[in-house]
């Protein structure tokens, strides 16, 4: 626990200087939501998008979360995190450039073939 203030002051750094990027974060995820809801053999309801993080599922795309995420590293360079044999994650955050939420979407319909 001596090593709590540590961890505290990262928090306390980013209430101070990132709460305000937050919101950026958060809107840009629910852009990738909605487009990546559009892409055929994607199960995503982007309704349920409240924060910067993205899980959706790519079963019905006959394509496993491992699979996906390979696809997209290789036709885009962009990962994803797999979380289950179908499921994927997407996460926004402030290393992801201006035109990161693009190319996550072409590598995701690259992936697919769609």
């Amino acid at each position: 626990m001596r090593q709590a203030g540590i961890i505290a002051a990262a928090g306390v750094y980013a209430l101070k200087h990132h709460v305000d990027r937050l919101a950026q974060d958060h809107e840009r995820a629910r852009q990738l939501a909605l487009e990546l809801a559009g892409i055929p053999g994607v199960q995503l309801d982007p309704g349920m998008v409240e924060t910067n993080i993205v899980v959706f599922d790519v079963n019905q795309a006959g394509l496993t979360g491992d699979e996906f995420n390979a696809r997209t590293m290789r036709s885009h360079g962009v990962r994803f995190s797999v979380l289950g044999p179908h499921t994927v994650r997407a996460v926004t955050h402030l290393d992801i450039p201006a035109d990161g939420i693009d190319q996550a979407i072409a590598a995701a319909r690259a992936a697919i073939g769609r």
